[in-house]
């Protein structure tokens, strides 16, 4: 994705439109957040980055829906009832959310939630595993303490 602002907001409306999606300004500003957020967000956090930008909650859900709808965003839930969104492989390259087998890591006394490579946890196959991981169909969490809680 380019730095410079301008070349950044029309790439951004090519990927939307590239999948189906009207290129309004809320869905862009949305779709830029979670570029740069390189976490999941819940709603609550793209509301207040965009918080200068006028857009009421509903308006940044609906796009939240419809960049998941779209493939362009991935939506997980971490066993606290909060969706968390972030950017999906076809936008995000090498470093965006594979839905299949994409660990996240959720620290137990702060919450904050990060992003693990896909190789950090490793799951084999085998006749007591559910056929489900070998479809892909599994979002994998880990617990524990991050970093600046130990």
């Amino acid at each position: 994705m380019p730095n410079d602002p301008t070349k950044r907001h029309v790439e951004l409306k090519r990927v939307l439109r590239d999948v189906g999606l009207r290129a309004t300004n809320a869905r862009t500003l949305v779709l830029g957040c979670l570029m740069d957020a390189g976490r999941p967000l819940t709603h609550a956090e793209v509301c207040d980055v965009l918080a200068d930008h006028g857009y009421d909650r509903a308006t940044l859900y609906r796009n939240l829906v419809d960049l998941t709808n779209g493939g362009l965003v991935h939506r997980t839930d971490l066993g606290d009832h909060l969706w968390r969104f972030a950017i999906a492989g076809p936008v995000g390259g090498a470093g965006a959310h594979d839905s299949s087998t994409h660990p996240h890591f959720v620290c137990q006394e702060c919450g904050d939630v990060s992003c693990l490579p896909g190789d950090a946890v490793s799951v084999k196959a085998g006749r007591d595993v559910p056929r489900s991981l070998a479809q892909k169909n599994v979002e994998i969490q880990i617990r524990g303490l991050c970093n600046d809680c130990q």
